[in-house]
């Protein structure tokens, strides 16, 4: 479990490093428009989206949870040379949809893994220690940012290719440390996980639970336009990852102890405090304190992002 979640910190690292300074970089070096960023974001969240659903599926029909989770790790692994070669806006559009798709291939395959590995009584713990490592490299990344961008006088090629390393790190954690449980023998063989016969074996309060998640990602913005917004109001671009250290410190603080709580207490009360929470910060977003906005932001998440998972299962 610990293995899985130095995984996922150490490749919230490598993104993080070049996620935290890629809006910057777009508009300020290649000269891209706010538009550009949007259709970026856009087009990378969707097919993470997208792909989460068949290789969620095809790990059910292969049984092979760390395999599609290695290819997914790998192929965010192998794009991220490419960002500080890019020498044009498409080249990193490119980069960025191979990113998104090894993040879709990746995620529902390892938290299958970590449900299948963890002990019952423990999932929650379980959800939300891989999700505080994670979020620690969600914040350790846009600080090294920082550090290294005063390093190199602000060179951005110089950041992202140090980013490189623990990209490649994780990889190798992910082939060599974690071992996949054996499916037990007396397991149902999926024959096609996305018939409609499997989609109604999952429940009511499965759909109920996907129908929310829907609704309230409907709020969700990319930190993207955070960053940017950051860079707007005067903040120098050494210090604009900040914005993101600030809202992952609150998350990664927030989802263990969220993880834990939801092994003894109702899931859905915990569920329904983060989504109000995120309701409180989207109200929050017009005014002009941007720390209350990451810290509430950070908060929220930390609350809703793991014990969602739980009363499906």
């Amino acid at each position: 479990m610990w293995a899985l979640g130095l995984v996922s910190m150490l490749m919230d690292i490598s993104s993080e490093i070049i996620h935290a300074l890629l809006p910057v970089y777009l508009v300020t070096v290649l000269g891209a428009s706010m538009v550009t960023v949007g259709f970026i974001e856009g087009i990378a969240e969707a097919t993470a989206s997208i792909t989460k659903v068949f290789s969620g599926a095809l790990s059910d029909w292969l049984g092979k949870r760390k395999l599609l989770a290695a290819i997914g790790y790998g192929l965010a692994a192998f794009t991220k040379p490419i960002f500080p070669l890019a020498p044009s806006v498409d080249w990193l559009v490119a980069a960025r949809f191979i990113d998104r798709i090894g993040k879709g291939i990746r995620g529902a395959p390892r938290d299958a893994l970590v449900a299948d590995i963890a002990p019952t009584h423990l999932r929650g713990a379980s959800f939300g220690l891989r999700q505080s490592l994670d979020t620690v490299g969600a914040f350790v990344g846009p600080a090294l940012a920082i550090g290294l961008m005063w390093l190199t006088a602000n060179s951005f090629q110089a950041v992202f290719w140090v980013a490189v390393i623990p990209a490649f790190l994780a990889v190798a954690l992910l082939v060599f440390a974690v071992d996949e449980p054996e499916r037990p023998p007396g397991l149902r063989k999926v024959q096609s996980p996305l018939s409609v016969a499997e989609l109604k074996r999952l429940g009511l309060a499965y759909w109920w639970i996907v129908g929310i998640a829907v609704v309230f990602s409907l709020a969700r913005f990319s930190e993207a336009f955070l960053i940017l917004r950051a860079q707007a109001v005067g903040l120098p671009v050494v210090l604009v990852p900040l914005v993101l250290v600030l809202m992952n410190v609150v998350y990664a603080f927030a989802a263990y102890p969220a993880g834990v709580l939801s092994d003894h207490v109702n899931r859905i009360t915990i569920l329904g405090v983060g989504f109000s929470l995120l309701i409180a910060a989207d109200l929050v977003l017009g005014s002009r304190r941007r720390g209350r906005r990451c810290c509430l932001m950070g908060f929220a998440h930390g609350l809703h992002a793991r014990p969602a998972r739980h009363p499906c299962r």
